[in-house]
């Protein structure tokens, strides 16, 4: 299972309404690339896909496909905000390594 924390549903929340139209909910996926071989996607999306598997997070919609489940299972989803920068943050028991700017994996 895929979780969010609190911090992160709500800034979801707060970029979704800005939307117009308002998509239906979140997707988030594992996409190859990257130089480690994967890498996070994040996306608004309208409708979800036959397969998805749907997550709700109070009213917040959240699909996963199939295939991306495989990678996420037991992620923590978080949106933090330091000196450095703010985003999200994904906390993922199954990553075997990661590059050297943190943006892709190996699983």
């Amino acid at each position: 299972m895929v979780q969010l924390t609190e911090t992160a549903v709500t800034k979801v929340r707060e970029i979704l309404g800005s939307q117009d139209p308002k998509p239906a909910g979140l997707r988030i996926a594992v996409v190859g690339g990257g130089c480690s071989g994967f890498s996070y996607s994040m996306a608004f999306e309208n409708t979800p896909n036959m397969l998805d598997k749907t997550y709700k997070f109070d009213d917040l919609k959240v699909f996963i496909d199939q295939a991306s489940l495989l990678y996420l299972d037991g992620a923590e989803v978080d949106y933090v905000e330091t000196m450095e920068g703010s985003g999200f943050k994904f906390n993922n028991p199954n990553v075997k390594s990661t590059c050297g700017c943190g943006s892709s994996f190996s699983a």
